[in-house]
């Protein structure tokens, strides 16, 4: 027991000796802080003060403000106030067509303004007596336009009225612009008129070419070792630019075969140009399809819709939708057969087994002969998809509200270009293609799965079916828009779909020379017509 004592003792001596330190510590820490205190209200060096004060200088400055203008009670800021009020209402009277009253405000803004200047100029402030009309002047006007309601309430639903109103007129232009954008797309300039009508004569005037065209290979255009193109067109020179570009471009043009199917007024002139003039050794077959005898109204659903009433009026006029439909589903180009032909390729060359389909608004500007070395993978279509942006896929072109549509096709399905196509014809036949088309075709008789074109019902008839190419193979629009340089000059084939095609005055001037690189505009023929 006695040992337990001492114990309790040391115990009780450390408890002490903690508390004090602790104690020590806590008034050294409570002296520390009287002492910064004390230091924190001493006055700033002048130093620190010429610092802080330059620096609020230079602010001031660099906002060019004055300490008369910062008061309160600154004649100059109530000017400036006034000022910028009754500009707005200046707006507001012009709008209310109130114009003496704008006059009025206009006349007081300047003499204020005048003021303001004058008081600049002698680098004194504006004193009370010199400012008191002004002032009371333009606080009348000021009075007087709240007396009109030319409150902010009235100035909001103004704007948004004249807004409303602006967007009326812009979109009335805008339908107006289409309109005639349209006609000029649809119109056939003179100089190709006039070709047409020399060329015309020449054939029926000259019968050496008609002898001439007689004596040419026929072997080759049936030939599955040559390359095989086919250009379905009524415009003479446009076709020609294809075939020689394409010509110009290859590396072996004896091995070209281009196969041209034009209308009867255009034929005999497409044989005579293409008869007369000589594109590297390329073979050139003219077709017109009024002699195909497989083409009538029995077999082909879209040639008996064509012939109804309804649809031509529908084309022309758009009378039966009170003209909601836009004009450009409204083409007349739509009637033509040569648009439709494309979906029955097999049967108007029989003996191909692959061939490139090429409209005739490209310009080739490399050698293309790789595209018959390309792999389709079983499928029968080759072509660019134009799916980087959302309105490129399917639910764009199709009616995704029909129930047919909305089974059979996935509406986020990417696009594709028609006007360079690869088609392996032997697939084509294998997989009734065209049956397919006619089926669709059939089924939008009352035109409720699409509007109208060639490429909705190519979408669905080539449905999974399209092999994808690389998109240099096919460079879309230089018709109406803006294309990167970069991605022009590697492309192969440059198409110029849109309205502004580069025969058209309304061309889009920055990408015409790459057609008219092709274009001999020293042609006697060329001359003659003043193609220029």
């Amino acid at each position: 027991m006695r040992r337990q004592r001492p114990e309790f003792r040391r115990q009780v001596r450390r408890r002490f000796s903690n508390v004090f330190w602790l104690t020590l510590c806590g008034l050294a820490v409570l002296m520390l802080i009287v002492l910064l205190s004390r230091e924190s209200t001493k006055p700033r060096s002048r130093s620190v003060l010429s610092k802080s004060s330059y620096s609020h200088d230079k602010v001031i400055e660099g906002l060019n403000i004055t300490a008369e203008m910062l008061n309160p009670d600154s004649i100059t800021r109530q000017l400036n106030d006034q000022i910028s009020l009754a500009k707005a209402f200046v707006v507001i009277a012009k709008e209310s067509n109130n114009l003496q009253f704008a006059w009025e405000l206009s006349a007081q803004i300047r003499n204020s303004q005048i003021l303001l200047s004058n008081a600049a100029l002698r680098r004194t402030p504006l004193t009370l007596q010199e400012s008191e009309t002004a002032v009371k002047d333009m606080a009348l006007l000021l009075f007087q336009a709240q007396q009109l309601h030319y409150d902010s309430a009235t100035m909001i639903m103004r704007l948004k009225a004249r807004i409303q109103d602006l967007e009326e007129q812009t979109s009335s232009v805008m339908e107006k612009s289409n309109k005639y954008g349209q006609i000029a797309a649809e119109e056939v300039p003179k100089s190709l008129y006039c070709l047409g009508v020399r060329l015309t004569t020449e054939w029926f005037k000259h019968t050496d070419l008609q002898k001439k065209i007689q004596t040419q290979n026929a072997l080759k255009l049936k030939d599955n070792n040559l390359l095989h193109f086919c250009v379905f067109s009524d415009n003479i020179l446009a076709t020609s630019v294809v075939v020689n570009s394409t010509a110009s471009n290859s590396l072996n043009p004896s091995k070209l075969v281009f196969h041209l199917v034009t209308d009867e007024v255009n034929f005999h002139a497409m044989k005579a140009w293409f008869t007369m003039n000589n594109f590297r050794g390329v073979t050139v077959d003219v077709q017109k399809f009024e002699d195909f005898t497989w083409l009538n109204s029995s077999y082909v659903p879209v040639l008996k819709q064509l012939q109804d009433l309804d649809t031509q009026n529908y084309y022309f006029s758009g009378s039966n939708d009170n003209g909601k439909t836009p004009i450009k589903f409204r083409n007349p180009k739509y009637l033509s057969m040569l648009n439709h032909l494309r979906f029955y390729i097999p049967e108007v060359f029989p003996s191909l087994k692959k061939l490139v389909f090429l409209d005739d608004d490209v310009v080739v500007q490399k050698d293309i002969s790789g595209l018959f070395n390309v792999d389709l993978n079983g499928n029968v279509n080759g072509a660019v998809e134009t799916c980087t942006e959302t309105f490129h896929r399917y639910h764009k072109y199709l009616n995704y509200s029909h129930p047919l549509i909305r089974a059979h096709f996935d509406p986020d399905a990417c696009g594709w270009a028609f006007g360079m196509n690869v088609f392996d014809l032997v697939e084509w036949r294998k997989r009734n293609v065209t049956g397919i088309y006619h089926y669709w075709q059939e089924k939008n008789v009352d035109r409720t799965l699409w509007k109208l074109g060639t490429l909705p019902p190519g979408l669905l008839t080539f449905y999974g079916l399209t092999e994808a190419l690389d998109p240099s193979w096919h460079v879309l629009g230089l018709g109406y828009t803006n294309v990167d340089s970069q991605v022009i000059e590697n492309g192969a084939v440059l198409h110029f779909n849109g309205n502004s095609k580069p025969w058209l005055k309304i061309a889009m001037e920055k990408y015409k020379p790459l057609w008219e690189k092709y274009v001999d505009y020293s042609h006697p023929m060329l001359e003659r017509c003043n193609f220029h």
